[in-house]
């Protein structure tokens, strides 16, 4: 190839992924910012009347949580495979539709039992969404885009908080402004309505692939097809996973997933009790806060996360995805949680969350590049859609057993998080021994694809 036609090349593959990255990434962001939304958004009504309404115990509030999962856990590997046979347009729009008209009925929820049966329906409806925009996303963008490309998506979930917190701490506040419903109902209601909107535009806004891409040149789909093709049959070649079964018996998918169970732990731990730990810190700082005011202390440990999630990625893009961009978030975020509940002040606890959010959002978009390095087609599929089954095991067993262990650590009769937070601590330390030791394991047995999981 002469100097003019790599420069021609370059300056088209340039056009091409800044493209995508301004007319795809932020909507699917969109789409994901509602989505989190949606699923946390039980973690600032339970503070905020709910729990108290519906009467609820630290650890019925922790089942109604995770329950959410069980639902999504049982349909993700469907939905996902379905998205691949119909196409991510109709699919993920048809996913966004349903769990918007699920997430409207919290709004007239009446006891613990309704709570756990949408909570249920919610995750069902719900299923496959994530692993779904993954899967899009990465079939849009060649591998070493793909860092940059995720991270930018991934952006959206430290967001939700940032933005979200405070505005869910707004709607809480309108109490009976709308047919008399309490705040934290109105809440509901508010949260839920942008999920069925943006799902009906995501029908006719989302293309399944860059040829049907209008707002592409003919350059820019002709190089986008190409470039994704070549790396498609590359990888099938290397590693021969493009079947659906490929990704069920490989064992870095299970490896992966138990990598990823820890980070989510971690995650939907701080998620739904950090609004409670907030709570209480009249009671223990002897702080008094309105509810507008938790919302956006809330939201101040996502801020230093959405930046430290942005430069991480950038730097897994530049130098190449290391284990230590995996490895280092983990630790910290391990020794970090726990370290929290014995912060002298408000400040400084929040200070210690924030180190947690950090480390969990630095090392999640960096994550997600690792299975489309060695699984293609259905088996790319089925893999994403179980390694987020697995690892949202978490997504039900981490707010269950932190109320439950909070209720049966209580001192005083108020539920303590010393315990709870020290497993999260252990689960995070388990992801990363988990990803050192695949590291080493494939660059022993697989050293062709040993950048899979680089430990330079």
């Amino acid at each position: 190839m002469d100097t003019t036609t790599a420069r021609v090349q370059s300056a088209v593959e340039k056009s091409a992924i800044k493209k995508v990255a301004i007319r795809l990434v932020p909507f699917v962001a969109l789409m994901f910012f509602i989505n989190y939304l949606d699923r946390t958004a039980i973690g600032f009504a339970a503070p905020n009347g709910m729990n108290e309404d519906l009467a609820l115990s630290a650890a019925q509030f922790g089942f109604a949580s995770g329950v959410f999962f069980i639902g999504y856990i049982l349909l993700e590997v469907p939905s996902n495979l379905a998205l691949h046979r119909f196409g991510a347009r109709k699919w993920l729009a048809r996913i966004m539709v349903s769990w918007g008209i699920v997430a409207l009925l919290f709004t007239w929820v009446q006891n613990f039992e309704q709570l756990v049966a949408l909570r249920f329906i919610l995750g069902v409806a719900e299923a496959g969404f994530f692993p779904g925009a993954i899967l899009f996303l990465s079939l849009w963008v060649p591998a070493e885009h793909r860092s940059k490309i995720l991270a930018l998506f991934y952006l959206a979930q430290p967001l939700t908080t940032v933005i979200g917190a405070p505005f869910a701490g707004w709607l809480i506040q309108q109490h009976g402004i709308f047919f008399g419903l309490e705040g934290w109902r109105f809440m509901f209601l508010g949260v839920a309505i942008p999920a069925i909107i943006v799902g009906i535009v995501a029908w006719f806004y989302l293309k399944d692939k860059p040829s049907d891409a209008k707002w592409l040149t003919t350059e820019e789909q002709e190089w986008l097809t190409g470039a994704l093709a070549l790396e498609r049959a590359n990888t099938e070649k290397a590693n021969n996973t493009h079947r659906i079964r490929d990704a069920f018996t490989s064992g870095r998918v299970w490896v992966l997933s138990g990598i990823y169970f820890g980070f989510i732990y971690g995650l939907y731990a701080l998620g739904f009790f950090l609004p409670t730990i907030i709570g209480g810190f009249q009671e223990q700082f002897g702080t008094e806060f309105d509810v507008f005011q938790k919302g956006l202390i809330t939201a101040i440990p996502y801020v230093p996360a959405a930046i430290a999630l942005y430069f991480w990625s950038r730097d897994a893009s530049r130098r190449g995805l290391k284990t230590w961009h995996i490895v280092i978030p983990a630790l910290a975020g391990a020794v970090s949680i726990p370290l929290a509940l014995f912060a002298g002040s408000p400040a400084a606890t929040i200070a210690v969350i924030a180190v947690t959010a950090m480390a969990i959002f630095s090392a999640l978009p960096n994550f997600w590049t690792l299975p489309t390095k060695f699984l293609t087609g259905a088996a790319a599929a089925a893999g994403i859609a179980l390694i987020n089954t697995i690892g949202n095991l978490a997504g039900f067993s981490a707010p269950y057993i932190t109320g439950l262990v909070a209720d049966a650590t209580a001192v005083d009769g108020e539920p303590s998080y010393v315990a709870p937070m020290f497993i999260v601590g252990g689960f995070m330390l388990l992801s990363a021994v988990l990803m050192i030791g695949l590291a080493a394991r494939t660059k022993t047995t697989a050293p062709a694809v040993a950048e899979t999981v680089a430990a330079e």
